[in-house]
């Protein structure tokens, strides 16, 4: 009776306020509703809402006790125990994330190490050696997120310009991280001309505090671009004149560039390389075991180090990015956009090619983008490929160079910079012949050519042995075979010099081992490649070619001679 004697306003305020009795929550109604609305984001019931807030409690908990780990072990470190600290920290990385690990790791080495009184040469070198230690154990993104986190701390605290030791303390743990093999030179060579570029008193002793820690190896391996350096700090010294009210700092700077220069170490006052050298025997011992590769040195600049967030960080083997556009200016957007437009032509060429990974992808978009064959020498070696992954540059570049309709010497050239490079290369690149060889009946005629210009081009190098047809039975060859030995060895004799002649054939003599191949090659010149050219050459080609076979008969008979007598 009472609802019915009621307005209907009041009738569905009624009901509103009984539904909130009940525990229901009306739409449109209520702060959280109404803002979420004006934030324009999706409600969070309150049950929800506390189930996220419980899982972030615990999350900081976490975080919390991993820190509190990780302090521990810091605070025990020494160098009699860094193996065992090492082992533990590699323990924790193992049971935890490897952000948080980083994360955690970084903040606690920043607490301990930058002070705003100067640090300890012996401690500072102690935990610097640590992150070596896990950077070669664990992986490159250990070192890289120290030295990019410590990089950026030390450029926001120098453009403040502050006196503090913390900036001495950030300049000489990043110095260590060069001295234990985290990085290489370039970024502390970037550091020293930004030093230089602009010459205040605090510049100067920044200058003479890296040099004096790091100064000596920086000239081992990069002596070009110290003098580059000094030569550039003595033109600002001159050009300051009286600038410095105190002369006597610029002076001690410009003699001990002088010192490094001419590798002169007495001339440094305090300059010990003993802790150093000590720690770094330390460090082979307890990393020559581990799996990591043979150079897990960061090749990084200041300028790539400070636009991470931006540009990616490309020096961290399979590191995401999900960036903000790199490049905003319309320029560069517009160059942008021709390059996706090439790529994706590339692209379907690979495809089309059947290239079915991504490494074989990579490596195929770097042949056909290379500007020549040592550009795509670099860019392919800058592809960091493992060992096993790098045979595929080889069977990329074979297959690529066979499905060209005329030769192309791109490939022949580039082959052999790979061979020059390292002798695994020239193995898997003897294997694939091989594979070929086997295979010579179900080649088409342009790509048994391309395979006879690629062949000889590589003997003729000496980026491959002739003894790379000890394979080839001499006993049982059928036309194919023949007409393929006939090209390649023709190519040899008629193009190479006498001397190289001689000194190709001469290593099949040199080997005992290859009594077969020797019988087979003279053999095979002296009856299948002369019948073949008497009947299809002139007279004058045919006489030279005479010349050439008994000059390669001789060269391969020498060392059987020799023995004779």
């Amino acid at each position: 009776d009472q609802d019915l004697g009621k307005k209907p306003e009041e009738h569905k305020a009624s009901e509103q306020e009984q539904g909130c009795e009940k525990g229901q929550v009306p739409l449109g109604s209520g702060d959280n509703a109404m803002h979420a609305e004006e934030q324009g984001s999706k409600y969070i019931p309150p049950h929800l809402r506390q189930a996220s807030q419980a899982e972030d409690a615990k999350r900081r908990e976490e975080l919390q006790r991993l820190k509190k780990s990780v302090k521990g072990l810091l605070n025990r470190l020494s160098e009699p125990n860094m193996a065992s600290i090492s082992g533990q920290l590699e323990e924790l990385y193992m049971s935890n994330s490897r952000k948080d690990m980083n994360e955690t790791l970084t903040q606690v080495l920043m607490d301990a190490c930058i002070t705003p009184a100067r640090m300890p040469d012996r401690l500072m070198m102690e935990h610097v050696l640590l992150v070596s230690i896990l950077h070669h154990t664990v992986g490159i993104e250990v070192g890289a997120h120290v030295l990019e986190t410590t990089v950026k701390a030390f450029h926001d605290l120098y453009q403040k310009n502050t006196e503090s030791k913390e900036c001495d303390n950030l300049l000489i743990l990043i110095g260590h991280l060069y001295n234990f093999h985290v990085m290489e030179c370039p970024l502390l060579f970037d550091i020293l001309k930004k030093l230089v570029s602009t010459f205040t008193e605090i510049d100067i002793e920044l200058v003479l505090l890296l040099l004096k820690n790091v100064g000596f190896s920086l000239r081992k391996d990069d002596a070009l671009a110290l003098k580059e350096l000094i030569s550039e700090a003595q033109t600002k010294a001159s050009e300051a004149g009286k600038k410095f009210q105190d002369q006597t700092r610029v002076k001690f700077m410009l003699e001990t560039m002088l010192a490094l220069k001419n590798n002169d170490m007495r001339k440094i006052p305090g300059y010990d390389p003993e802790p150093v050298e000590k720690l770094r025997k330390l460090q082979r011992s307890l990393v020559h075991g581990s799996k990591s590769g043979s150079d897990t040195r960061l090749r990084v600049s200041l300028e790539n180090l400070l636009a991470a967030d931006k540009v990616g960080r490309w020096w961290i083997v399979g590191s995401s990015w999900s960036g903000a556009p790199m490049i905003d200016s319309s320029a560069n957007k517009s160059q942008q956009l021709a390059i996706g437009k090439v790529s994706s032509k590339i692209m379907d060429l690979a495809r089309k090619q059947r290239m079915n990974t991504d490494i074989r992808r990579n490596i195929f978009c770097v042949l056909m983008t290379s500007e020549d064959y040592l550009d795509a020498f670099e860019k392919l070696l800058k592809l960091g490929l493992k060992e096993h992954q790098e045979r595929e540059i080889v069977h990329v570049l074979i297959d690529c160079c066979f499905q060209e309709k005329v030769f192309n010497p791109f490939y022949a050239f580039l082959a052999s910079k790979f061979c020059e490079y390292d002798r695994r290369f020239q193995m898997t690149f003897q294997f694939s012949m091989w594979d070929k060889f086997r295979d010579l009946g179900s080649l088409s005629a342009a790509t048994l050519s391309n395979l006879v210009s690629l062949l000889s081009h590589l003997i003729k190098s000496k980026s491959l042995p002739l003894s790379i047809f000890k394979t080839i039975e001499f006993s049982e060859l059928d036309k194919i075979k023949v007409s393929f030995l006939r090209q390649v060895l023709n190519q040899l004799l008629m193009d190479l010099e006498a001397e190289d002649l001689v000194q190709i054939f001469g290593k099949v003599s040199e080997n005992p081992k290859l009594g077969i191949l020797r019988e087979g090659l003279k053999l095979f010149l002296t009856h299948f490649l002369l019948k073949g050219a008497r009947e299809q050459k002139g007279k004058e080609d045919s006489d030279v070619l005479i010349q050439r076979v008994d000059l390669a008969v001789r060269a391969l008979q020498s060392k059987e001679n020799r023995l004779r007598l």
